[in-house]
């Protein structure tokens, strides 16, 4: 069996992220697999999930998924090409995803594609060089060199769905195929509900209000994520400025982007000392340079006690079930036949593995550890050990 593989963080799954699944079923094939890539306890955005991994698992289950994988921790709090690396590399690894789905503002996969080729050019890079060195942040940059290379069709890259589409399509070469399922409602970070969607940050903004949100997460979502407690960043504010405020600025140059040829360490330590929030910490270290969501992803990466090198340049060193329904069973099947990396149904044949796979799996626990701090009754350490795959 074949499969379609989509990256998501389903922070939290809802009615969009299950339209996206039924149309590319209706676009490739219903008796096609699913295979999702899901970020674990922390997001890209450099925050903590809103529950627990298990949790969203059963909700992607419910939601039309057959088979989740985790895309590992040094993957899920990186960079859009970071992420879409990392996340990449275990869809092709399965040996049973063909197929990569994504959502699109404009649906126009063609000027994607050449977008994607344009982007791995020498011309374009060189531009980017010019754009930054006038102080851009990374994304202006990228969006104003595209532009000047490919004119109008450099806009693409002002949606976020797009321009991670992007990313996608660099990282996947041209060894899988790709589709694209054109969004639908609310935009990516809108404020209120649209055509009966709405967006992940509104969702969990109600949720930590209190908000009944269920009709835009679907009856099964909101009772999968009933039985999830929600995480909150607040929890862990005053640990994370305490590790910040102990970080000298050759901690912070050995993060992922840090910076370090343009001085973002000294500003990120100055800062440290001075934030009594950590909103304060990242007003005060951000520029037109260093955008919010880096820092935010730098803060992160100083709080797990993570460094460039724990994302290896040749990607994740095994795949990790999370959870699977009937049909998915049927793909791990398929994949013990085909897949490129060692897969982990149980943890504890993490031990049976070389020590790379052990060293990234042992950052994996820690990050989950310490996410156990952001909900309201703590949650103890090895959760990662004692909590086994979802089945439906």
């Amino acid at each position: 069996m074949n499969a379609v593989g989509i990256v998501a963080e389903y922070n939290p799954f809802h009615l969009g992220h299950a339209y996206h699944i039924a149309k590319t079923r209706r676009l490739l094939g219903e008796e096609r697999g699913v295979v999702c890539v899901m970020s674990g306890s922390w997001v890209q955005r450099g925050e903590c999930a809103i529950t627990d991994k298990w949790t969203r698992t059963a909700m992607a289950l419910k939601g039309g998924a057959d088979l989740v994988l985790e895309l590992p921790l040094p993957w899920a709090i990186s960079s859009a090409e970071g992420f879409a690396r990392g996340a990449v590399a275990v869809l092709k690894a399965t040996g049973v995803v063909d197929t990569l789905s994504f959502g699109s503002e404009s649906g126009d996969l063609e000027g994607l594609k050449i977008l994607a080729a344009a982007l791995d050019s020498g011309e374009y890079r060189e531009i980017l060089r010019g754009e930054l060195d006038k102080g851009l942040a990374f994304a202006d940059a990228r969006q104003r060199a595209a532009t000047e290379l490919m004119g109008n069709r450099g806009g693409l890259l002002r949606g976020p769905n797009d321009s991670l589409g992007v990313e996608y399509l660099r990282a996947a070469g041209g060894e899988v195929g790709v589709a694209v399922v054109p969004r639908r409602g609310v935009n990516h970070d809108g404020n209120t509900p649209e055509d009966g969607y709405a967006s992940a940050s509104y969702l969990r903004k109600g949720l930590r209000s209190g908000e009944d949100v269920s009709q835009w997460l679907g009856e099964k979502g909101s009772k999968a994520l009933e039985k999830g407690e929600l995480a909150r960043m607040e929890h862990i504010e005053r640990a994370m400025l305490s590790r910040l405020r102990q970080m000298r600025e050759e901690d912070f140059a050995i993060l992922p982007d840090s910076g370090e040829a343009e001085g973002l360490p000294t500003r990120l330590m100055k800062a440290a000392g001075r934030a009594e929030s950590l909103e304060e910490f990242y007003h005060l270290a951000k520029t037109r340079r260093y955008a919010h969501a880096r820092i935010r992803r730098l803060a992160l990466w100083a709080f797990l006690g993570l460094a460039v090198e724990d994302r290896s340049a040749l990607g994740p060193a095994y795949l990790r079930v999370l959870g699977m329904n009937s049909r998915g069973k049927q793909l791990l099947r398929a994949m013990k036949e085909r897949s490129i990396l060692p897969i982990l149904t149980k943890t504890a044949h993490i031990k049976e593995l070389g020590m790379e796979a052990q060293s990234l799996f042992a950052l994996e626990c820690r990050g989950t550890d310490l996410f156990g701090l952001c909900f309201d009754k703590i949650r103890p350490c090895g959760m990662d050990y004692t909590t086994g795959p979802v089945i439906l």
